[in-house]
C-alpha cells in the first residue's frame, strides 16, 4: 500500500524537496526526475527510482510505474499537487516525481568497446547543453559520456529534465583530465576535438573506432592543452558573422558526422 503524505512540514518531503541542491544531492547520492515520459524512460532500461511521489495519477502509464515499484518492494508515496510542486520547484508539476540513485559509472571500470563514439565534455557550465548532449548521444547509439574537470551536475533537476530520459541510457563518468589522458592512451580510442584552429573540415577525416569526441567549455572552447593532446582537430564552416556554434550543436554536428561515417562503412 502506498504511503500517503499531505503535509508540506511532513520530514520526508523537506529530504526530497532538499535533494534540488547539489551538496543534498552528493551527500546522498540522489536526485529527482520527474514527468512520465522521463521515469518511464528509466523503467524501460530496467531503473526504478526508490521512491515515487504521486498526486493520484489515474493515467496507465503512472498505474505501471506504481504497480512495477509495489512489485519491486519500493516505496511509494502519495501526496498532492501542491507537494509535488514544492518538491520539484515548479508551479505546473508533473504527474509523478521519482529519487533515483545517482548514476556514476567509474572510469576504471568504464567499456570503450561497448560503443563506437562517446562524448567527453570538459568544463561545461550549461545544464540545459549537457541534458542536450545526452539526448544527442542517445541518438547517435553513443556509449556515454566521460565529464572533465568542473562540469555542471549532471543530476540537477535542469540537467534532468534536459536530458528527456537519456540520462537513463547513458553511461556518465566524472573525472579529471590527468586521469582520463592515462586512461584512454591505455587502450584504443581516437580523441577528436573541434578548434577554430584547425586546418582540417570536419568532413575529410576517416574517423577511428572507438572515436572520443571532446567538448570544450561554452564560453572558452578547448583549453591549448586540451588541444594538443588530440588526435585530430576539425573545425565547422561557418559561414555568417557567428565565430561558432552552440555547444550542444556543435557536439550534435560533429556527433553525425561520426555516426555517418560509420554507418557507411
Amino acid at each position: 500500500m502506498a504511503r500517503e503524505i499531505t503535509g508540506f512540514s511532513n520530514p520526508l518531503v523537506k529530504r526530497v524537496r532538499s535533494l534540488r541542491e547539489k551538496k543534498y544531492r552528493k551527500a546522498e547520492g540522489l536526485f529527482l526526475a520527474e514527468g512520465l515520459r522521463i521515469l518511464t524512460e528509466a523503467r524501460a532500461e530496467g531503473v526504478l527510482p526508490e521512491m515515487l511521489f504521486h498526486a493520484g495519477s489515474t493515467h496507465p502509464l503512472a498505474q505501471d510505474l506504481i504497480a512495477a515499484m509495489e512489485c519491486a518492494g519500493g516505496e511509494v508515496i502519495e501526496t498532492t499537487p501542491d507537494i509535488l510542486s514544492k518538491i520539484s520547484g515548479k508551479d505546473n508539476a508533473q504527474a509523478v516525481v521519482g529519487v533515483y540513485r545517482d548514476r556514476l559509472v567509474p572510469l576504471a571500470v568504464l567499456d570503450r568497446g561497448k560503443a563506437d563514439i562517446w562524448i567527453v565534455a570538459q568544463s561545461l557550465r550549461d545544464p540545459g547543453n549537457l541534458g542536450t548532449i545526452l539526448r544527442t548521444g542517445d541518438a547517435v547509439g553513443a556509449g556515454g559520456i566521460i565529464l572533465i574537470d568542473d562540469c555542471v551536475d549532471p543530476f540537477s533537476v535542469e540537467a534532468v529534465r534536459a536530458s528527456m530520459g537519456a540520462l537513463f541510457t547513458q553511461s556518465i563518468t566524472q573525472t579529471r583530465w590527468e586521469d582520463f589522458v592515462p586512461w584512454l592512451r591505455d587502450g584504443p580510442g581516437e580523441l577528436i576535438g573541434t578548434s577554430l584552429k584547425a586546418t582540417q573540415d570536419y568532413q575529410e577525416p576517416r574517423f577511428a573506432s572507438p572515436s572520443f569526441l571532446l567538448v570544450g567549455n561554452e564560453a572558452q572552447g578547448l583549453p591549448e592543452a586540451y588541444e594538443a593532446e588530440c588526435d585530430l582537430l576539425v573545425k565547422m564552416p561557418m559561414l555568417g558573422k557567428a565565430d561558432s556554434l552552440n555547444a550542444a550543436v556543435a557536439t550534435a554536428v560533429m556527433a553525425y558526422e561520426l555516426l555517418n561515417q560509420k554507418r557507411k562503412r
